[in-house]
């Protein structure tokens, strides 16, 4: 009898491990790193100016009061710190508010906060202002290319991309 008692007790024991094993749940998935953006728009613009290597490229002098702005709006930016690098540039632009190159600093940054209207509206006032040719002219177009993409607008893209293009004046060839 102590045999049958004892193998009833084992089996009843392996019934409530069991029970209480399916109770159990699993551990929490580990963390995940948010994904990248897979097309990173202000980095496009920048190498959009990169690669422009027209014969002309305007580059005014600039004030220092405001090229130490910038410089810290720079900064900012490299720090992922995008609304204080924008009211940088804001502050800047009170004090040059005519300057394509701190417009389109703007433009940019106005991106990374996701005022996509309003980039679009400080790059076209930059190019209204700028030299119309080289990096600072194909950074503009780019990001308007950039914001009609975004927007869905094929259209729109393919018009900017003409305009891109002719920020471009090639040298003189010279043999």
């Amino acid at each position: 009898m102590s045999y049958l008692v004892n193998t009833a007790r084992s089996g009843a024991l392996l019934v409530a491990v069991a029970f209480f094993a399916g109770c159990a749940t699993p551990p929490p998935p580990a963390p995940s790193r948010a994904a990248a953006p897979a097309h990173d728009m202000v980095a496009a613009i920048r190498a959009a100016g990169d690669r422009e290597s027209s014969v002309i490229a305007v580059n005014p002098l600039g004030d220092p009061g405001v090229t130490g702005l910038q410089d810290a709006a720079r900064a900012d930016a490299n720090a992922g710190r995008y609304a204080e690098a924008g009211a940088k540039l804001d502050q800047a632009l009170r004090l040059s508010p005519d300057s394509p190159a701190l417009l389109q600093d703007r433009a940019e940054i106005a991106i990374r906060l996701g005022d996509f209207s309003g980039a679009e509206k400080l790059a076209h006032r930059s190019w209204s202002l700028g030299p119309k040719l080289g990096p600072l002219c194909a950074r503009n177009w780019q990001t308007i290319v950039e914001l009609r993409l975004h927007a869905r607008d094929e259209a729109g893209a393919a018009t900017a991309r003409k305009w891109l293009a002719q920020c471009h004046k090639a040298g003189v060839p010279r043999y």
